[in-house]
């Protein structure tokens, strides 16, 4: 069984980063040593991330990000792709299908990252895109270790990857796993990024776009080219805001769950502080409170309607609160796991950044656009429903719900107080209540924030899972009593050991004296640095 971390948090007074790995790390602090923002140090994560954690994110992926300005506003980027124009219920249903596939061609949406990022560089950055993604460039071109995080990766997805000529070039060299330490070089992803680093826009036209569809289209996958080049069109836009314990919570919008967050927060506020960290007490409020969301989410939600507005609307949280004394049973709803990466970014200046991306499941669609070293997110067999009538349903040129969110949190004044946010899949709106809880009700520190033991209710939302039996999976190293109690409250409890319950949260937080405070989640192999 594995002991817990007591490692203090990371303190700074000048900027401070925290991401789930020590490369990625380093590279943003050196940004903000060097004199650059948090937006310059988040866009050279991002791109060192697809190298350090190439399982989890890519260029292929999603994106998303919520800023705070020294001048308290705050604004986001929303980098999540179409499905197919000609995605149609039927186009699956007449090839024999109950569900949308989770690899291959019919699995994937067109790519938001490329154009979240640069977004988030036309609005926030002080430096040359190609100045940033340089570093990220030449680790590319020489190769990078593989770390024991990837080579887990690889032998999650191993048979599928020996199946992609792109994939198994370079994470499966001659048909085997990479061994630990093993130099990984990726120049077709160096040339890529290259480019894109001088017109990320060019992912969405010409002769890359092209590639892309002719890939994707040669799979089977009903891509017209037009959905692709909309893909391109990302602004900046206003936060989803609820509040928690005085302070403000800022959140992603649709067609991420930040609103799933905003709704466990309204069901939770004011309950918590009078109750032990962890506590039965406590986890039980969390946990229906967290079924409840799901179950909402099944019940209304799509990216482009108005069930969030109904979610959140005071009479349905009224009735949470009702339905929560009175311990009603849940209705159906699933939440799974995902495979995704995170990190935030506080500069001198008080501009702070959360950021998230993915490709879904591990190594996304295990598809990659031939001669580039990208490799394709499978977000539309995760995310899109063939459920006939179904808010959520498949459809053309729609986004389907997603995973990712990410957070910040300012006081009443609207100074920065906390930015944070934790890879997944749907454990992260429970695990990101849960910090919110241990940050703003119990006064943790970032560090013991990040570290304290995890409760998911499991499994999945996603499409291949819905309606299996609910479970409270818990670490065991809550306090002595805690499971049998909650077994006695009426859940499932299914106890983990110590850091076994995934995520990899990451927080930095802003203390009354000026000081930074950073954490990052012992689960993987990151670290928080100051400058």
């Amino acid at each position: 069984m594995r002991r817990r971390t007591t490692r203090p948090a990371t303190l700074a007074t000048g900027g401070m980063v925290a991401s789930s790995h020590p490369l990625a790390s380093q590279a943003g602090a050196r940004v903000l040593a060097e004199g650059g923002n948090a937006v310059d140090a988040a866009l050279t994560m991002a791109a060192i991330t697809w190298l350090t954690l190439p399982g989890q994110c890519g260029i292929g992926g999603d994106a998303f990000a919520v800023v705070r300005e020294p001048d308290g506003s705050v604004w986001t980027v929303n980098g999540s792709g179409y499905g197919p124009d000609g995605g149609t219920p039927g186009f699956y249903r007449d090839r024999g299908l109950g569900a949308i596939p989770l690899d291959g061609a019919l699995a994937v949406t067109v790519p938001g990252a490329p154009a979240a990022l640069a977004e988030l560089h036309r609005h926030g950055a002080s430096r040359p895109l190609p100045d940033l993604w340089a570093p990220a460039v030449r680790i590319a071109e020489r190769g990078l270790p593989c770390s024991a995080k990837t080579r887990t990766d690889v032998q999650t997805a191993l048979q599928a990857i020996r199946t992609d000529a792109g994939l198994a070039s370079v994470f499966a060299p001659g048909g085997r796993l990479p061994r630990v330490g093993e130099v990984l070089a990726q120049p077709d992803l160096a040339r890529t990024i290259r480019s894109l680093a001088h017109d990320p826009h060019a992912f969405y036209t010409g002769t890359l776009a092209e590639r892309c569809v002719d890939a994707l289209q040669e799979g089977g996958a009903p891509f017209s080219g037009d959905e692709w080049q909309a893909g391109a069109s990302v602004e900046a836009e206003a936060a989803l805001t609820g509040t928690y314990s005085g302070h403000t919570v800022h959140q992603t919008p649709l067609p991420t769950p930040g609103w799933m967050v905003l709704h466990q927060a309204a069901l939770c506020d004011g309950t918590l502080r009078t109750h032990p960290v962890l506590g039965a007490a406590a986890i039980d409020r969390m946990a229906r409170a967290a079924g409840l969301a799901f179950e909402d989410r099944l019940r209304w939600c799509a990216s482009d309607n108005d069930g969030v507005t109904r979610v959140l609307d005071d009479t349905n949280i009224a009735a949470g609160h009702a339905r929560i004394t009175e311990r009603a049973p849940v209705g159906t709803f699933a939440v799974a796991g995902g495979d995704t990466t995170s990190f935030v970014a506080v500069d001198a200046d008080g501009r702070a950044v959360s950021f998230i991306h993915s490709l879904a499941f591990t190594f996304g669609a295990k598809l990659t656009v031939p001669g580039t070293g990208i490799v394709l997110n499978n977000r539309l067999g995760r995310g899109a429903y063939l459920i006939e009538g179904h808010p959520n349903e498949i459809a053309p040129r729609r986004k389907p719900l997603h995973t990712l969110n990410a957070w910040i949190v300012t006081d009443a004044a609207g100074e920065l107080r906390h930015v944070g946010n934790t890879p997944g899949g749907d454990g992260q709106v429970q695990w990101n209540m849960q910090l919110l809880s241990h940050l703003l009700d119990h006064g943790l520190d970032p560090q013991e924030a990040v570290s304290a033991p995890r409760f998911t209710v499991f499994p999945g939302s996603d499409a291949n899972v819905l309606g299996e039996p609910t479970v409270l999976r818990i670490e065991a190293d809550v306090a002595e009593g805690v499971p049998h109690a909650l077994t006695e409250l009426g859940h499932r409890v299914e106890v983990l050991e110590p850091l076994s319950a995934d995520g990899s949260a990451q927080v930095i937080s802003l203390d009354e004296d000026g000081v930074l405070r950073g954490g990052s989640d012992p689960r993987q192999e990151g670290i928080a640095l100051g400058v």
